[in-house]
C-alpha cells in the first residue's frame, strides 16, 4: 500500500479496503482509474483514460484478469 500526502494536505491513495479509515479525516472523493474489461478473444485489457482524463494508454491485453490489474496497480503508483 502507499499514499501520498501534498502539502495541501491532500491524501491520494489507491484503494484498499485496509485504507479505509483514512476517509475519516476529511472529506473523500473517491473516483475510477480504470475500466479493466475482456477483450473479444478472451485477453484483459486495462483503459487507464479515467485516470488520465481520457488520453491514457489501454494496457495489455494480458491472459488473466489478475495481469490486467497487476498492471493497474503499477501505473497507477506510477502516478502517486
Amino acid at each position: 500500500m502507499q499514499a501520498n500526502i501534498s502539502p495541501d494536505g491532500t491524501i491520494t491513495f489507491i484503494w484498499n479496503d485496509a485504507l479505509a479509515d483514512l476517509m475519516s479525516l476529511g472529506k473523500g472523493l473517491i473516483k475510477r482509474a480504470s475500466h479493466v474489461e475482456p477483450t473479444a478473444d478472451g485477453q484483459w485489457t486495462a483503459d487507464m483514460s479515467p485516470v488520465c482524463g481520457g488520453g491514457g494508454p489501454v494496457l495489455g491485453p494480458f491472459p488473466l484478469r489478475g495481469e490486467a490489474l497487476q498492471a493497474e496497480v503499477v501505473f497507477l503508483q506510477n502516478l502517486i
